[in-house]
Order: structure tokens, then C-alpha cells, then sequence
């Protein structure tokens, strides 16, 4: 199989309160909209991945989902999302594993990890080996 592209496919329980989440909390941007009305469908950019949020569920998907997002500066992503009025689930630090980590929730309770690699972790590879 050749995976040219990939998106995470969320139907929210609210499609409005969560593209306003991804959207204006965590700060996303829009790669694309398409329908019309409240519960249009929204794909935001995931760095090398997309979020697409479509159609509408009658209940939250459960604790088996959730996303992981790697960014460059998990402190200041930290207080950005703090300003935004993101709700963190758990406050940012070191892991057994070495890696930064804090968790957020969206609106119907997805779960997201919000990663930063160390620059001496095994993740950024290696060079000159």
C-alpha cells in the first residue's frame, strides 16, 4: 500500500463548539471547508496530516481516541492554549520515555497529547553514525 495522503475523521457531537475549538483554541488552520451551514465540514493541517471534522454524532467517541500533536515549544504552546481558555487535562513534563508531554481534551472529551521532542532524544535521529 502507498499512503499518499492521511487525515484523523472526527464527527463531533457539537460540529460548531468544536471547529470553533480546533479552530480559535488551539489555533489550527482552515485547509479546507466544504457544505454549508452549522454543521459543515471543516479539515484543519496537522503539520504532515490533516483533521477533518464532518457530520454529527449522537455521543463522544470514547477514551480509545485520541490525537498527537508534536510542536516546537511545548512551554509556550502550553501558555498559548492556557490564554485560549483550553482546558489542560495535565500540565506539561518530562516523561519515563524522555519525551514533553501535556494533555488537553476537545469539546466532546478526545483526548490530545501535546508532544515536544528534546532535542537528545532518540525521535530527532541520528547523525554522523
Amino acid at each position: 500500500m502507498e499512503v499518499l495522503t492521511s487525515r484523523v475523521l472526527l464527527s463531533p457531537t457539537d460540529p460548531v463548539r468544536s471547529r470553533e475549538f480546533y479552530r480559535d483554541q488551539l489555533g489550527l488552520a482552515i485547509y479546507r471547508e466544504f457544505g454549508t451551514g452549522p454543521d459543515r465540514g471543516t479539515v484543519f493541517l496537522l503539520g504532515g496530516g490533516l483533521l477533518e471534522l464532518s457530520g454529527r454524532a449522537e455521543q463522544p467517541p470514547g477514551p480509545s481516541v485520541a490525537l498527537w500533536l508534536q510542536v516546537r515549544d511545548l512551554p509556550a504552546t502550553h501558555r498559548d492554549l492556557v490564554a485560549n481558555g483550553v482546558t489542560v487535562l495535565r500540565a506539561p513534563r518530562r516523561e519515563p520515555w524522555g519525551l514533553d508531554e501535556m494533555w488537553v481534551a476537545d469539546p466532546d472529551g478526545v483526548r490530545i497529547a501535546v508532544i515536544e521532542v528534546p532535542a537528545d532524544h532518540p525521535l530527532r535521529g541520528r547523525t554522523g553514525s
